[in-house]
């Protein structure tokens, strides 16, 4: 059996994901659109499935239905082979002293080890749920194998302005990792962290947090439950007793767990040239097949720098630099700007004039996120005019100056922000 064989993915949904509210509110973290066609999950269950790495587990706690109907409806393997993807979701257990909620990564995969352990591998993979990247895994199996390792941590090199934001590693010979400092902030420790050999404008590499952890330890680096957590306690102990070594991955690597890097994200992928590239024809991103007509234009649009998903009807408006989601429906006169629409689940039931699920007529919106199943009345102008940085209100809130519209909200025509 190659590595890739022996090796099981473990996919981290996260807990009530605050820091992504409102778009968190009514799901899991990793049911979270993306470019308006995708779910934040089919990243990393995307990147096992090209690494060869067919056995995937998701655990989650929170929000959990419309992630198990998206995994349940997408990833269906041969029946005659032994490839999965597999929900786990926090749970109570009569004849266990600890149950319910997760308390944090670590403790998420400790209390399901069992489910892991019966299953041949010889090697954990565990990812992240919010994250945007295309890595071959296989070569970080390579790192992990060749230094003989118990744990491998995949790094990326970063600049020291994002250091105080980020897990710093500090490596030694061979890349071996002698030193790790969650978000450090002072100068002398700053300085300390430097790595050399990095590319130009780096100076430090920071963890990505994805951890591949071989059979033998895995159980023992899990065995203290007072350490919830692999990048505040399980990763650095495993740093002072066990051989864990540094992946450095060069390539694109975005954490998109908060409003403004997912907002950013998202219009980035629309660029003309954006740093991360969907239209790759060897590494394409795997998603739920939908049987939807293509997108149209009604007379005179202007579509500019944006990405517009299946099933979209635009009438005589204006898109730029934003992202149109399945199923959505903009009205004549309409201008959208930097706006990530995420879509519907349906199309407008013609009996329910109060919800026609649409961007209405002569809307005026910019540097907005409107979650899906939202109604845009007519003439609404949503541009956040004074610059508010946090706002709460009825029908919307605002997050770091980026409004964002609630799913299933109806925005009475008219309303001025």
């Amino acid at each position: 059996m190659t590595p890739s064989q022996q090796t099981i993915a473990i996919v981290l949904g996260g807990g009530r994901g605050t820091r992504l509210d409102p778009l968190t509110r009514e799901r899991a973290k990793p049911a979270v659109s993306l470019a308006g066609r995708y779910r934040l999950v089919d990243i990393p269950i995307s990147n096992c499935l090209h690494s060869d790495i067919d056995r995937i587990f998701i655990l989650t706690q929170y929000a959990s239905g419309s992630l198990n109907r998206h995994i349940i409806r997408t990833y269906r393997f041969d029946p005659f082979g032994h490839g999965f993807v597999e929900i786990l979701a926090a749970q109570q257990h009569e004849d266990r002293e600890r149950g319910g909620w997760f308390q944090g990564t670590a403790d998420a995969v400790r209390r399901n080890l069992n489910e892991f352990l019966q299953l041949p591998a010889e090697h954990y993979l565990v990812l992240a749920g919010d994250q945007l990247y295309r890595m071959d895994f296989r070569e970080l199996l390579r790192t992990h194998i060749e230094a003989g390792a118990d744990v491998t941590v995949a790094v990326t090199p970063v600049s020291e302005e994002q250091v105080p934001g980020l897990g710093i590693m500090r490596l030694g010979e061979s890349g071996a990792i002698v030193e790790f400092v969650e978000k450090p902030q002072e100068p002398a420790e700053i300085e300390r962290l430097r790595s050399e050999g990095l590319p130009p404008g780096k100076s430090h590499v920071a963890s990505m947090g994805i951890y591949l952890i071989r059979r033998r330890c895995l159980r023992e680096l899990l065995a203290d439950e007072s350490q919830t957590d692999f990048g505040k306690h399980v990763i650095p102990e495993a740093i002072r007793t066990r051989a864990v070594q540094a992946h450095v991955f060069e390539g694109y690597w975005e954490d998109i767990g908060t409003i403004r890097a997912f907002f950013e994200a998202n219009l980035r992928l629309a660029s003309a040239r954006p740093s991360f590239d969907l239209y790759d024809r060897d590494h394409p991103f795997f998603t739920r097949q939908r049987h939807l007509p293509p997108s149209r234009h009604l007379g005179s649009v202007a579509v500019r720098d944006s990405l517009v998903a299946e099933g979209s009807t635009l009438e005589e408006c204006t898109i730029e630099q934003s992202v149109i989601g399945i199923r959505s429906t903009v009205r004549r006169g309409a201008h959208l700007r930097r706006v990530v629409l995420i879509g519907h689940d349906g199309f407008r039931d013609p009996a329910d004039a109060e919800r026609p699920l649409e961007i209405g007529e002569g809307a005026v919106i910019e540097n907005a996120i409107i979650d899906k199943n939202v109604t845009i009345g007519p003439g609404v102008e949503l541009r956040n005019r004074e610059g508010v940085r946090t706002a709460e209100n009825p029908l919307f809130v605002v997050r770091d100056g980026i409004i964002v519209v609630p799913k299933g909200a109806v925005i009475p025509p008219g309303t001025r922000f």
